[in-house]
C-alpha cells in the first residue's frame, strides 16, 4: 500500500468544543501519532476524518 499524504492544511488551531484542529480535523493525539501509523492506519484515519466535516485551508 502506498503511503497516504498528511491531511495537514497548515491551519493549526484546535476547536475547544470538539478538540479537533480547524485545518485537518484531527485531535492532538491523532496529529502526534501520524508519523508512527502504518500506511493502513493512516488510510483508516483519513476515512474517519471525512465524517468530521470540511477542512479549513489557509487564505
Amino acid at each position: 500500500m502506498r503511503e497516504p499524504p498528511s491531511p495537514c492544511t497548515r491551519v493549526c488551531r484546535i476547536e475547544p468544543a470538539t478538540g479537533w484542529c480547524l485545518g485537518c480535523r484531527r485531535t492532538l493525539e491523532e496529529i502526534a501519532d501520524w508519523p508512527m501509523l502504518s500506511a493502513r492506519g493512516k488510510a483508516a484515519l483519513l476515512e474517519k476524518l471525512e465524517g468530521r466535516g470540511p477542512r479549513s485551508w489557509p487564505d
